[in-house]
């Protein structure tokens, strides 16, 4: 299993959720897991996701949903789990 960590950041909108679930169904990345926040209009998500299966190379995947977050107005960042784990490490 090839692990990564979404965060997805910015005003709320309609379909954030959705345009990001389709992107990664489109390449046959699974999700599984998803929490998501909306706090005083502001949208959070985070999603980890196994791209083992996808049809696109991890740094592609990275670069589709940063221009996708720019296409929507969200910030989304995708990192490998173990990078994200340890950046984040207490």
């Amino acid at each position: 299993m090839n692990k990564a960590i979404i965060t997805v950041v910015g005003q709320d909108t309609v379909g954030i959720i959705a345009r990001v679930c389709t992107y990664l169904s489109e390449h046959k990345a699974n999700v599984l897991d998803i929490s998501q926040t909306i706090i005083d209009g502001f949208f959070n998500m985070m999603m980890i996701v196994d791209y083992a299966s996808s049809d696109k190379e991890f740094g592609d995947i990275v670069a589709d949903l940063e221009g996708l977050g720019d296409e929507i107005g969200v910030r989304i960042r995708c990192q490998r789990e173990e990078i994200f784990t340890g950046m984040h490490r207490v």
